[in-house]
């Protein structure tokens, strides 16, 4: 198995233990929320900026040719790797309805470009199930095992597109990860430093955009 799909998709790389429960990889990210003229959730377009570091290790390892960059058929491959890799974690995406979790679809496709040694990733997602501009939704990007960092470096980069969100208030949360771990200490500590995979607590730790319409 390649470094890509091992690293992306990182439960199998965890080791148990408090030491191992912190990023290894960064990416800067921007989510943008999409609405159609019904007031209906249509997609959610992602663009993943992954750091020099984990780049370069997946140029060493789909560099097929040797000729020190990704070409097109080099990118496809990654972008094939990550999309059936995450499958599993549905794509890092956090969505919720009135507090309901809502899955979203398989993307068509993962597109991947390298640029400046960087790793570049764009891809869209669809809710799994309808999805109205009514109540409380909320939206974020995360890796449940704490193993890639994916960070926005300001609200603008969780957007809104479409005429119907101006009838929704907008708010991007930047949860204090000293107040999670005082509010969660307990939980924290028996179960995610222990096992991060099977807890799901890195989700509290997560930058989310709430909307409530």
């Amino acid at each position: 198995m390649k470094r890509l799909s091992m690293i992306i998709a990182a439960p199998l790389a965890l080791l148990a233990g408090q030491a191992t429960a912190h990023p290894h990889i960064f990416a800067e990210a921007r989510l943008e929320v999409v609405s159609d003229d019904s007031g209906m959730i249509t997609e959610l377009r992602n663009v993943w900026r992954f750091d020099e570091i984990f780049s370069s290790s997946v140029l060493m390892d789909f560099d097929k040719n040797t000729n020190l960059k990704l070409d097109p058929d080099e990118l496809a491959e990654v972008g094939k790797t990550v999309r059936d890799s995450l499958a599993d974690f549905n794509y890092y995406m956090s969505v919720s309805e009135n507090g309901k979790t809502i899955p979203v679809a398989k993307p068509d496709a993962i597109n991947v470009d390298y640029k400046d040694g960087q790793l570049l990733m764009f891809f869209s997602v669809k809710p799994s199930e309808p999805m109205p501009l009514k109540g409380k939704l909320a939206f974020g990007v995360y890796d449940p095992t704490f193993y890639t960092s994916i960070d926005f470096n300001s609200d603008e980069d969780m957007a809104t597109v479409g005429d119907g969100m101006k009838a929704c208030k907008r708010a991007v949360v930047r949860p204090d990860p000293d107040q999670v771990l005082a509010d969660n200490q307990s939980t924290l500590t028996d179960a995610f430093f222990s096992d991060p995979t099977g807890t799901n607590m890195s989700k509290l730790f997560a930058t989310r955009l709430e909307l409530t319409c």
